[in-house]
């Protein structure tokens, strides 16, 4: 498990928020907007490189940036971790059931997406184990351009895991766009860090 710091909540500015989203029946909730990735898919098929595994280490990159996108609860406690690791699902061509590979935060897009790719290659198994809370989920559905997403729902309410989600790029006006979508839970995450992540996936994708 990755480092993390347990929080005061008697000093933390958002306590109260935090305990009136946590008691809530469903206290996730989840986003979906559209991403510009005319740029970014450029460069990466350039670089001949998965685009989803790609996507996967862009979207990890901002969402550990924001500070918000850390917290979980473990223990019953609101802690902050340090850096938040990857797990994906990925499909198996032959049966079309998809197994979960779990991959390390690195520096560099390339070398995670080689990480990742391999790691994803060699993995027999379906699941390894359950997911631990130092990670984002990335569950992609490449296959229909969407315009609204759902998920399972374990019943468990201090499940804060982010999972992130996209559909099949599309052209629009002569853009490539990609239907996006963030599921968080209320007790860490507003509509405002949403935004951010949005800003600054944008900006990562162009700039990339």
């Amino acid at each position: 498990m990755m480092p993390y710091k347990v929080i005061n909540e008697s000093k933390w500015k958002r306590s109260l928020h935090c305990q009136i989203f946590r008691n809530c029946v469903e206290p996730s909730y989840c986003v979906t907007f559209e991403v510009d990735v005319t740029l970014f898919l450029i460069k990466i098929r350039e670089a001949k490189l998965s685009f989803t595994l790609s996507l996967v280490f862009a979207v990890s990159k901002c969402a550990n940036e924001i500070e918000e996108f850390r917290y979980r609860f473990l223990d019953g406690q609101v802690v902050l971790f340090d850096r938040i690791d990857t797990a994906f699902t990925y499909l198996d061509q032959d049966t079309e059931l998809f197994k979960v590979v779990n991959v390390k935060m690195q520096d560099t897009l390339e070398g995670y997406v080689s990480d990742a790719a391999k790691k994803a290659a060699e993995q027999k198994a379906y699941f390894t184990g359950p997911l631990g809370n130092d990670v984002f989920q990335f569950s992609p559905m490449p296959w229909v351009s969407y315009t609204h997403i759902s998920h399972t729902n374990s019943g468990k309410k201090d499940n804060a895991t982010p999972l992130f989600d996209w559909g099949k790029y599309f052209e629009r006006d002569g853009r490539m766009l990609l239907p996006f979508s963030v599921q968080v839970h209320h007790s860490f995450v507003d509509g405002v860090h949403i935004g951010k992540l949005a800003n600054s996936l944008q900006k990562y994708l162009n700039e990339f």
